[in-house]
């Protein structure tokens, strides 16, 4: 039985790291590794580690940036030790579990593991949907990378290997995170002209922002609709590009207001 769920490491330092995780991973059922710019892979360490789960290792997908390693994700978990100061939906592994694989039925989803010493960073954490936490001993609250992927992959069989969650009932898929994030830069770029965002510092009201629309989970008709909004609203700016033009149009088209059978 393979769970299909993306196991996504950013920033790895240590190559025996992602051996290790590759053997949590297989023990486990999960065989889709993404790795966002290593800093040493393919390596013999990693092999040793991996433990004869090399398969894991050979189709594991190595990607220059965090946007490259996202395409075509629809729901995104963000495994983070500590909670921030800007408060974030937050679910332990096994709150997640179920939830992972309900809508892997509609779309790609990931759980995402940041740096040894450092974690995600909070634009990492802006592209989830939700902050995974470990409930682990306060006192001592260190798990190495591939104990954290252990736990989580755990989860993830436990919860496949009881009855099938439910699948909840949508009018269309989840916006991909592609597709999000040029609704996020549209946003930022007519707050910006609005006048409401200062455009030194916009990093603090996007992140909140972003936690709000993460939140609500928009589907695909949804984020169409809130960017042909966006585009009535900046009327007067002249697309840069073609390719801009033609986004534009798109989203300032009849199809992009009401819905349409």
């Amino acid at each position: 039985m393979s769970i299909p769920v993306r196991i996504i490491l950013v920033g790895t330092t240590h190559p025996g790291n992602i051996g290790a995780t590759a053997r949590a991973m297989c023990t486990m059922g999960l065989d889709r590794l993404t790795l966002v710019a290593p800093r040493e892979f393919p390596s013999p360490e990693a092999t040793a580690r991996a433990a004869g789960a090399d398969a894991v290792l050979e189709q594991a997908r190595v990607c220059a940036t965090l946007e490259e390693a996202l395409a075509g994700c629809r729901f995104v978990v963000g495994a983070s030790a500590r909670l921030r100061a800007v408060p974030w939906p937050a679910v332990t592994p096994r709150e997640a579990a179920p939830r992972l694989l309900a809508e892997s039925a509609h779309g790609e989803t990931a759980v995402m593991f940041g740096r040894e010493s450092s974690g995600l960073n909070n634009e990492e954490l802006a592209r989830c949907h939700a902050l995974l936490h470990i409930p682990t001993n306060p006192e001592y609250s260190s798990l190495n990378l591939a104990m954290a992927v252990q736990v989580v992959a755990y989860e993830l069989r436990l919860a496949a290997l009881g009855e099938a969650p439910p699948e909840q009932e949508r009018v269309d898929p989840l916006a991909p995170a592609e597709e999000l994030e040029r609704f996020y830069e549209h946003l930022e770029r007519t707050l910006v002209d609005a006048g409401f965002l200062n455009p030194a510092n916009p990093r603090h009201l996007m992140l909140r922002l972003r936690r709000l629309f993460n939140r609500a989970m928009p589907e695909e008709k949804e984020v169409r609709i809130l960017r042909g909004i966006l585009s009535a609203l900046e009327p007067r700016r002249m697309p840069a590009s073609g390719s801009e033009a033609q986004e534009a149009l798109r989203y300032t088209s009849p199809d992009a207001g009401p819905d349409t059978p």
